[in-house]
């Protein structure tokens, strides 16, 4: 246990006469802890781009709704009738009339 030890500390499990497969253990370790990391940085791209999204997305809705908000004040009866004063234009104070056309046939 002792030897072992000390043949990590020391190094020599690389450069005896069966290192080569301790090489090829460690090369593989690097290997794997490569695909980790690469692994690790694109989750957190995705999450970034995510992140992004969801706040793209709330701005739009927001700006739709203030939209729609216009729109729905501008649709008003009132607020049509203060733009036509404007304009000189007063609504009507005779009902309309419906007007019957019988065919001829």
């Amino acid at each position: 246990m002792k030897k072992n030890i000390y043949s990590i500390l020391k190094g020599t499990f690389l450069v005896s006469d069966d290192s080569f497969k301790n090489w090829r253990f460690i090369l593989f370790i690097s290997a794997l802890a490569i695909v980790m990391i690469a692994s690790s940085h694109s989750a957190d791209k995705k999450v970034y781009e995510i992140a992004r999204l969801k706040n793209e997305v709330k701005e739009i809705r927001s700006t739709f709704l203030e939209g729609r908000t216009k729109l729905m004040r501008l649709k008003m009866e009132s607020n049509v009738i203060n733009v036509m004063k404007e304009k000189g234009i007063s609504p009507s104070v005779i009902p309309p009339k419906k007007i019957k056309v019988k065919s001829q046939n």
